[in-house]
């Protein structure tokens, strides 16, 4: 199964906007996806209360995986939306 890693560049990290953007974008792959912290278990990428639940803070890298067809480009833009700031004014 692919991975890669990212880090998270939003200033509150991935809660709120953030995470509801990089959920929006893990659904529309139609792929499996899961997110995990650190050593932490992976959770389900397409869910706004486990994203949330992990508690990423700006700066902390996070493990993405995915499996099926395309599952290395999913994980590339996948991986864009957390190293993108969403704050940003």
């Amino acid at each position: 199964m692919p991975s890669r890693t990212a880090t998270v560049a939003s200033r509150v990290g991935l809660h709120a906007r953030p995470a509801s953007l990089f959920v929006q974008a893990a659904v529309a792959t139609g792929l499996p996806v899961t997110i995990a912290k650190g050593d932490g278990a992976p959770v389900d990428a397409r869910s706004i209360l486990m994203v949330m639940g992990l508690g990423a803070k700006h700066g902390e890298t996070v493990t993405l995986t995915a499996d099926g067809e395309g599952a290395e480009q999913a994980l590339e833009a996948l991986a864009g939306v957390v190293e993108t700031d969403h704050d940003a004014a």
